[in-house]
């Protein structure tokens, strides 16, 4: 059982940290850079290139059945859905075989709205305490029926 955190823009690292040190899970913090590594042994910072969709692409490759992973990145979520893995959004929403499908639609046809009007505005709701505390929760779970999945 591992975890992969999208690190770039995530708001609940230290959440990682802390949760997955008390099952002592092995934690991937991955990156284009820019963050300070943990001196935990249970945390490899992993910094890789420049470039669009690098770090999801090296989550994606290792990611399978009885991991957990952390991001906002829907098309990665996809694929470590597909890979058998459990995917937590940075609120504690979890994806899902069962979700994942209309979550991916929706995402496109919100860009596909904001290609058509380049004037609208924002529609994106600030990281609360509430998100952090279902996050946390969320995690828990995950990482509790991970153990008991016998990875």
């Amino acid at each position: 059982m591992s975890i992969y955190v999208d690190a770039d823009a995530c708001p609940v690292k230290a959440e990682v940290e802390k949760v997955g040190t008390r099952h002592r899970a092995q934690m991937f913090v991955v990156s284009n850079g820019g963050l300070r590594p943990s001196q935990n042994p249970l945390v490899e910072t992993v910094i890789v290139p420049d470039g669009p969709d690098v770090a999801d692409m090296w989550i994606a490759e290792r990611v399978g059945p009885g991991d957990v992973v952390i991001t906002g990145d829907i098309p990665l979520a996809a694929k470590c859905v597909e890979a058998g893995a459990q995917v937590l959004k940075h609120n504690g929403e979890p994806l899902t075989q069962a979700n994942i499908g209309n979550v991916l639609a929706t995402r496109d046809l919100m860009s596909d709205l904001r290609a058509a009007d380049p004037f609208r505005q924002g529609g994106g709701k600030g990281f609360t305490k509430a998100d952090r505390s279902r996050f946390l929760d969320a995690l828990e779970r995950a990482l509790r029926a991970a153990k008991h999945s016998g990875a």
